[in-house]
This record gives structure tokens, C-alpha cells and sequence, in this order.
């Protein structure tokens, strides 16, 4: 614990170096006396929880990738504290302003997402998107159409557009968040490989020319199309990583809706579901029991993972699972939202001094 408020306090320190702002708004949220949890991203906790996983079920790897990343660069756990505090200062409730639902450790609003957010001023954020399609074989080759296809899905999904929206439950319709964030295909790169799978250790970014592929990560988003293997469905780098293996990767029949696609994983939310990490949403359950936390208030907490279709209500931690959020994993057609808070966290980012403000023009 002590280590903890050690943490905190650098985090804190870190965030008032980087922005004026947060250090005016310090003045009005007394974020610096919260015990934040973070344990997810501690390579020494206690993470590797046996959910009963269906066979063929969702598999997303970003959680463990970002452990592999902190065991080998461990001041990115203080750099991701400091942009966790960043986050709440900007979306933070000011005194008297009462409590959000909270998620996990019963802290109530302070757990981020409240709902009375620091104004949001960005407008709309437009982001270029890089494709890197590595292939060993025709179908990996996937074609334009398919790519297009899932520059759509994204279109629609995190502007609520999607037609499946209608079918969230009146228990959270009112939740359901337009995050004001646009994707336009910049470029697709093809790059043929002998290589028959790639693994979770971002072989894959310097596939080319054995440098980092990423094209200007400090301005947009690269996704990388390959095979990744194991049944892995994709993985995200979250903010506060390496620029050179900064970005998204998914399997080549998990991305976009047509051509070389794989039911039940065909509707292109496995790269809505990734792009949600890199915009740094965790998994609605916290990754952990129902004392875990997603950092957002008003996601319900729950205490594992859905999978395939589940029917409404699903009971979990004495609440209604919100089963139907991209950051769950449940199947392609049964996920169809992102929540307001999950929107106050990903346009935080963008803010000046965020870790993704380099983004906007």
C-alpha cells in the first residue's frame, strides 16, 4: 500500500508537469487524496483469474501484452498512473457535486466517468487510419473492400449509428454514447511474409524492414491485419506505450464484415472492441471480480466476462451486466454500445497535454 501512495504521488506530479490546466483544476477536484487501484496494470498482482471460457469464445490479449510491456519497461506503470490521474481530472465530479454509480470498490463517482465531466471542448476528432496487411497467403491478403468495411463498422459504432443500437434495454438506453470520434482510411501498406503466425509480441510492427512500420503514430491510428494465432482475435497497445508498436492488431478474419470473415466474429467489433483499449477502456468487469474496477461509473460492475449471446437481464455483483458493451466479450451481433463515461475517457486523451493530443488539428 505504501508503494501505492508512492505511485499517486509521482503520478500526480508527472500529470502537473505536463498541463497548466490540470494543475488549475487541482484547485477545484481533490483527485490527489483518492486511492486509486491499478492492479492491472501490476505485473504482481494476482490477474490470472480462470473464467469459463466457451470454446471458440472471444479471445483479446491487450491485458496481458500490456503486463509483458511493464515487466520489460517498468516506469511505463508510472507513466500509466499518470495518465490514469490526467483522465480523472479532466472528467472528475467538483465538491458537492454528489456521486456517480461507481464500478467495483465502491467508491462511487471517484472511480471516473462521472457525470458531470470537465467541459469538452475538442468538437469533432477525426482519425487518420494506417493499415498494415501482412499476409502469407491469399485469404491474409484481405481485399480493399474488407478494409473499407471495417473503417465503416468503427464509423458506426463509435458515433451510435450502428442499426443493432435500438436493441440496448431501456435500463441503459440512456447511456448510450455518441463519442464524437471519426475514422478515415490514410493508407493500406501490404507487406508479403513467409511468416505463417505472429504471436503478442509485436513481431508484426517491424515486419517490413525489421525498423517500426508505424507510420506517424503521434497523428494516427495503425492497425495491423495478420494472422495472430492461438484463437487470438486481436490486441491493443493503451496509451502511455512505445510510439514505434503503438496501435491495433486483428486477425485478418475478425476484421470488417465481408471477404475472409469468421462468424460469430464477422461484424467487425473485434477492431471496436481493440480500438477501445488503444483509446484506453478497459474490459467492463475490471478484469477481475466484482470488486475490480473499470474506472467508469456508470458501467455496471460484474465479476467475470460474457461470452456468445447472453439474454437480458444477466445478473451479476447484485446489478444488471451491461453484456451488450463493446468492452465485454461477448459475440459480434449481441455487442452494440459504448457508455458516456467510456466516452468522457476516450475524448479525455485528446485534451491538451493528453496523451493523445497530438491528434487533433
Amino acid at each position: 500500500m505504501k508503494k501505492l501512495f508512492c505511485l499517486l504521488a509521482l503520478g500526480v506530479a508527472l500529470v502537473s508537469c505536463e498541463n497548466d490546466t490540470i494543475e488549475q483544476q487541482s484547485d477545484e477536484v481533490n483527485i490527489a487524496s483518492e486511492t486509486i487501484d491499478l492492479s492491472d496494470f501490476s505485473t504482481s498482482s494476482d490477474k490470472s483469474l480462470a473464467y469459463d471460457a466457451p470454446e471458440n469464445s472471444r479471445k483479446c490479449k491487450s491485458m496481458e501484452v500490456l503486463e509483458r510491456q511493464i515487466k520489460e519497461n517498468p516506469s511505463l506503470y508510472n507513466k500509466m498512473l499518470a495518465i490514469e490521474q490526467f483522465t480523472r481530472l479532466r472528467n472528475a465530479k467538483k465538491p458537492g457535486g454528489g456521486n456517480g454509480n461507481g464500478n467495483g470498490n465502491g467508491n462511487g463517482g471517484t472511480d471516473g466517468g462521472g457525470s458531470t465531466p470537465t467541459e469538452d471542448n475538442l468538437g469533432t476528432l477525426n482519425i487518420p487510419v494506417i493499415v498494415h496487411v501482412i499476409y502469407n497467403n491469399a485469404n491474409e491478403n484481405i481485399s480493399a473492400q474488407q478494409i473499407d468495411s471495417q473503417i465503416a463498422v468503427l464509423n458506426e459504432d463509435f458515433r451510435a449509428t450502428n442499426g443493432d443500437v435500438s436493441q440496448v434495454p431501456s435500463e441503459f438506453a440512456g447511456l448510450v454514447a455518441d463519442s464524437n470520434i471519426n475514422f478515415s482510411l490514410s493508407q493500406v501498406i501490404r507487406v508479403a511474409s513467409t511468416r505463417t503466425s505472429w504471436g503478442t509480441n509485436d513481431a508484426m510492427k517491424y515486419a517490413s524492414n525489421g525498423g517500426s512500420d508505424a507510420v506517424t503514430p503521434n497523428a494516427a491510428l495503425n492497425i495491423w491485419v495478420c494472422n495472430i494465432g492461438g484463437g487470438i482475435l486481436g490486441y491493443a497497445q493503451f496509451p502511455g506505450g512505445n510510439s514505434n508498436t503503438d496501435g491495433v492488431v486483428v486477425s485478418p478474419q475478425y476484421f470488417g464484415t465481408t471477404g475472409f470473415v469468421s462468424s460469430p466474429f464477422d461484424g467487425g467489433r473485434t477492431a471496436t472492441h481493440e480500438v477501445g483499449h488503444w483509446l484506453n477502456l478497459r474490459h467492463i468487469w475490471g478484469d477481475g471480480r466484482c470488486r475490480q474496477d473499470d474506472f467508469v461509473a456508470d458501467t455496471p460492475s460484474s465479476d467475470a466476462p460474457n461470452y456468445g449471446c447472453p439474454s437480458y437481464p444477466t445478473v451479476n455483483c447484485r446489478s444488471n451486466d451491461m453484456t451488450m458493451n463493446y468492452m465485454d466479450y461477448v459475440n459480434d451481433d449481441c455487442m452494440y454500445m459504448f457508455s458516456q463515461g467510456q466516452k468522457e475517457r476516450m475524448r479525455a486523451l485528446f485534451a491538451s497535454g493528453g496523451p493523445r493530443a497530438t491528434f487533433v488539428n
